[in-house]
């Protein structure tokens, strides 16, 4: 068992061997100096250069204000977002206010979030305008992807810093998350990343034994996105596997009570001020057909007479089957499992049997996948597949909205949604051997250093 903080070059093979290049891996009897160029800092420098990079990389939408879905050099140029758009569609632009005067479909802490930075947007395009070669409601929505970017970013920021900051002695993972194509990629095209911080921040409180602030998290990541809540059952089974399991169970109670009380306190007000703004987000989500970069959607390309007309039926129990499958896998596996990894394969399931998985909801397995597997090879064999199905969802998107000149056919989708699937499984696969091999987990040794120095009651994170 090691006595120093996890260094790259020794951790992990593929840094080890790049290391050769630069003189080898770090001795084991070398000791590591205190400077300010630590990991933390060193892992938010990349975040800001990748963030900064991928914002940079909008700016051929940027400048023409995402105007027209139809202007194909939005989806060939790869920097498409919905942030503009519903600006203008769901009436923001217009003063309108979410699920009072307009319907929307998410749920209502993103719409507040969404709220606020149009009241905020709306202000400073009066008093220092736009874009004076764009029409005002255009430039108005670019003041508005300018602001939800920034908030974006801290977000992204707040997540590596989470991630690093979870597991002692750990602290160079937090680079992995820094550095990732997705977040270069996707950190923009929607307000995912609130959910992923709360989901980050939420997991960092129960690793530091803080169950009613996980809970409270968990419950605003759920007012913000679904998927958030999948932790509650994560953290039953997490305690059922504990050594103190009554303690555990009152932990898991107290995160559990805490998280409902939390959504509810968002939900309730607008519940009952907006009835049926509030409920669109579960009608939406409920009467929609299998929709892009699903499961669903690639199997109704390869065979459109195979699914029924409405597969909730066939996505509730594809559901229940992974789910169970994953408590299975946490109630009789050798060791306890950790909470990131059964956190990280809830949510693989999720996504993979959901109706609709949308390029930028990869970012909600960025952070878990890190500390449920942080190890080069596998993070990279996920991501270049995500790379490769996000350049190709935009070319497919372009052809349907201009078929003139078809850039990507059904079937080439298809197979792109299958590899998509494909890379994700690869990693379903490591995680689920390190939690059946428990001496195959490279978190495992720092975890359980950290009980022995600290002489505390250990919550795997």
């Amino acid at each position: 068992m090691s006595e120093s903080p996890a260094a790259p070059s020794r951790d992990d093979p593929v840094v080890r061997g790049l290391s050769e290049a630069v003189g080898g891996p770090l001795g084991r009897r070398a000791a590591a100096r205190r400077r300010w160029w630590g990991p933390v800092r060193i892992a938010l420098l990349v975040a800001v250069v990748v963030l900064a990079v991928g914002f940079l990389a909008d700016e051929p939408c940027r400048s023409a204000g995402w105007a027209d879905r139809a202007d194909r050099s939005m989806w060939t140029s790869l920097c498409y977002s919905d942030v503009a758009f519903l600006y203008r569609e769901r009436g923001l632009v217009d003063g309108l206010v979410v699920y009072r005067d307009s319907l929307l479909e998410y749920p209502v802490l993103t719409g507040a979030v969404m709220q606020a930075t149009a009241a905020a947007a709306a202000g400073l395009y009066d008093a220092f305008g736009g874009d004076g070669g764009l029409p005002p409601a255009i430039a108005e929505s670019v003041v508005f992807f300018d602001l939800t970017a920034v908030l974006m970013a801290i977000c992204a920021i707040g997540v590596v810093v989470a991630t690093a900051r979870t597991v002692p002695r750990r602290p160079w993972d937090g680079v992995l998350v820094a550095a990732s194509p997705l977040l270069l990629l996707s950190a923009y095209v929607n307000w995912d990343l609130l959910a992923v911080l709360a989901t980050s921040l939420a997991i960092w409180a129960w690793s530091r034994e803080r169950p009613v602030l996980a809970g409270v998290l968990i419950g605003l990541g759920a007012a913000l996105k679904l998927y958030p809540a999948l932790l509650l059952g994560v953290l039953v089974l997490v305690a059922l596997r504990s050594p103190e399991r009554r303690a555990a169970l009152r932990d898991a109670a107290l995160a559990v009570v805490a998280a409902v009380a939390a959504w509810s306190a968002t939900n309730l007000p607008v519940a009952w001020w907006a009835p049926d703004g509030w409920r669109e987000f579960f009608t939406f989500n409920a009467d929609r057909a299998a929709d892009f970069g699903s499961t669903w959607f690639a199997v109704d390309l390869l065979a459109p007479d195979l699914l029924p007309e409405f597969i909730d039926s066939l996505v509730v129990l594809a559901a229940a089957v992974a789910l169970l499958l994953i408590a299975a896998l946490a109630l009789t596996a050798p060791a306890p499992p950790r909470v990131a990894q059964l956190a990280f394969l809830a949510v693989a399931a999720f996504l993979l049997v959901n109706k609709v998985w949308s390029p930028q909801y990869s970012l909600w397995l960025l952070p878990l996948a890190v500390l449920a597997r942080p190890r080069v090879r596998d993070l990279a064999v996920w991501q270049v597949a995500e790379v490769v199905y996000f350049v190709l969802v935009w070319r497919f998107l372009a052809t349907l909205y201009d078929p003139s000149a078809p850039l990507l056919t059904n079937d080439q989708y298809a197979l792109a949604i299958l590899l998509r699937i494909a890379g994700l499984l690869w990693l379903v696969g490591m995680v689920v051997r390190d939690i059946r091999r428990p001496e195959e987990d490279p978190v495992r040794p720092f975890l359980a250093l950290y009980g022995a120095r600290h002489r505390r009651r250990v919550v795997p994170a």
